[in-house]
């Protein structure tokens, strides 16, 4: 594809899903978590639980991670599907896992939805324990072999990085809502499209895996997930 039929397919994608329609219970989109406990939820105990209707994650001083660590949805494996969620973050680093591996011990790679409570990563497309980033913010990108490696091209641009920061609410909820459908890869916040990938490196790319949520190392921090909604999409 080139740059125009990407940003064609984006915008019939776009108008198809209905993005700015409200609330995520219509057209086909089920919770996967139930506001109440940790069913078919799988993370450390000493560091999530469900507060105030919300799977929390969260560390102290007294009880930091010594790695990342992350809450796994055990429902299945996901390839092509949406995802809609509403994310609260105080503090440090956090992201939603997609496409993505089991490595054992609460610990996960693959794609991911990032966000941050600082101003520059939210809304990137990161790949945890592989290719690193794949999309910064704004970006729409493809992602190209590269012999035994890649290389990220950057085909066009969905607006100032800084215009999407000052969309994001601060220490507040924001609505996450990501899409997968075969090697194409949406990322939008409030309603704002922050990242769009389309991943032809075969080699490395992932077609189905697993959904998780991310607890990041360092300082403290808190970060609480609601409203879980999935559609899975056709093949």
């Amino acid at each position: 594809m080139k740059t125009k039929q990407y940003i064609t397919w984006i915008l019939s994608l776009a108008a198809c899903i209905g993005i700015q329609a409200q609330g995520a219970e219509n057209d086909g989109f089920e919770a996967i978590f139930n506001g109440k406990d940790l069913t078919h939820w799988d993370g450390n105990p000493d560091f999530w639980s469900v507060k105030d209707g919300a799977i929390t994650g969260q560390t102290t001083q007294e009880k930091p991670t010594r790695g990342n660590t992350f809450i796994l949805w055990r429902g299945g494996t996901l390839a092509n599907f949406e995802l809609k969620l509403k994310y609260k973050i105080i503090g440090g680093n956090s992201g939603i896992q997609y496409r993505s591996k089991d490595l054992g011990n609460w610990v996960v790679g693959g794609y991911q939805g990032d966000f941050e409570a600082g101003n520059t990563y939210s809304g990137i497309l990161y790949e945890e324990k592989g290719r690193g980033i794949l999309a910064q913010r704004g970006q729409l990108t493809s992602i190209e072999p590269n012999g035994d490696k890649h290389k990220v091209v950057v085909l066009g641009s969905l607006g100032e990085s800084a215009g999407i920061q000052a969309e994001i609410n601060k220490e507040d909820w924001n609505d996450y809502h990501i899409i997968a459908d075969g090697n194409r890869f949406v990322h939008m916040i409030n309603g704002r499209v922050t990242a769009i990938v389309v991943d032809n490196d075969a080699a490395h790319r992932t077609d189905s895996g697993i959904l998780a949520l991310q607890l990041h190392a360092g300082p403290p921090m808190t970060v609480q997930f609601k409203d879980i909604h999935l559609r899975e999409l056709a093949d």
